[in-house]
């Protein structure tokens, strides 16, 4: 039998050791169809260079079916609202905070069909509104509806995921609806923004988008983690340097629109609706003001009776370990 050169077994060994270690480092991340930077990112594979890993996209359309993927190990890192990751935080499910992808603005809002007789908000009572529960647009209408004086109970909240919504809005099925894109540009077509996330912001409900990973996979591979924290930031900075010069590039806008299903034309206003913090801002965000922010809105949730307690402490589901040197 012919041996081989001690270097080249010694070269074989190796490459197979990486094989190995890249096969056990592969991991599924769930998305979602948000307008944001970072999906240039995802689209160009700059995840899969940064991480030296084979990545599975998963694309879902709410965070309440994230959170059910993760908890169940199906998959490892997800995109999510912070009424899903409070909820998923409050019933203990094992999962770190470690990116704050946006903080929603304009990119959500409440819309009413044409035709249904709502010219404002008291028109609601009586209405079909439809939302996809647990979200951060069930959160944010409950908040419109609390804000506005108006009884949940007094409106006909439906539990649509959005393609359904969009399915029953074209049917003239529902009067209203919160949600975001794609479904979202589908509503405004034929009817009339009441309020967005940005406008409930100010008087008290803000809403965002985070990343969020399964404790187990974080300790496993923390250098991962950081690396697809990093690529998303360097997504952000990137569009945040010249949001005029980044839109001006049509294959931009053409990515955005393959993966998030929005039309060319609703790209810009909804990039514009939103903010994406950069590598500074995380470090701050990463702490008391996402832990608060989760508090108060597992508080919120607690009195809509959407969740049975709120925890103590929310430190242990958010960290800024991933986004710093």
């Amino acid at each position: 039998m012919k041996l081989l050169n001690p270097l080249r077994a010694l070269a074989a060994l190796s490459l197979a050791g990486s094989v190995l270690f890249a096969q056990a480092a592969d991991f599924t991340v769930a998305y979602q169809t948000t307008v944001d930077p970072a999906k240039v990112a995802q689209a160009d594979g700059a995840y899969e260079k940064a991480t030296g890993s084979k990545i599975s996209w998963r694309k879902f359309d709410n965070g309440a079916d994230v959170i059910t993927a993760i908890a169940s190990g199906d998959v490892q890192i997800g995109y999510l609202g912070s009424s899903p990751l409070t909820a998923a935080a409050t019933r203990k499910v094992p999962v770190e905070t470690f990116l704050i992808a946006t903080q929603i603005g304009a990119a959500e809002a409440l819309v009413a069909r044409n035709g249904s007789g709502i010219n404002g908000p008291q028109d609601l009572i009586g209405k079909k509104i439809a939302v996809p529960f647990v979200s951060t647009g069930h959160y944010s209408l409950l908040a419109a509806l609390k804000y506005w004086k108006i009884d949940p109970a007094k409106v006909t909240i439906l539990n649509l995921a959005p393609p359904a919504i969009a399915a029953a809005w074209k049917r003239g099925d529902i009067d209203a609806t919160y949600v975001w894109d794609p479904a979202l540009g589908v509503a405004k077509e034929t009817g009339k923004v009441l309020i967005t996330s940005g406008e409930l912001a100010k008087v008290g409900a803000p809403t965002f988008d985070a990343w969020i990973v399964r404790k187990d996979f974080a300790d496993k591979h923390p250098e991962i983690v950081k690396a697809f924290a990093k690529t998303t930031l360097d997504a952000y900075a990137a569009y945040r340097k010249d949001p005029a010069a980044w839109l001006a590039d049509a294959s931009n806008v053409d990515k955005l629109v393959k993966l998030s299903g929005a039309k060319p034309g609703d790209i810009p206003g909804l990039l514009q609706g939103n903010v994406y913090p950069l590598a500074a801002d995380q470090v701050t965000e990463l702490g008391a003001p996402t832990t608060d922010a989760i508090t108060k809105t597992a508080a919120f949730l607690k009195e809509q009776g959407k969740v049975d307690a709120v925890l103590a402490d929310y430190t242990p589901y958010v960290s800024a370990k991933f986004v710093t040197p």
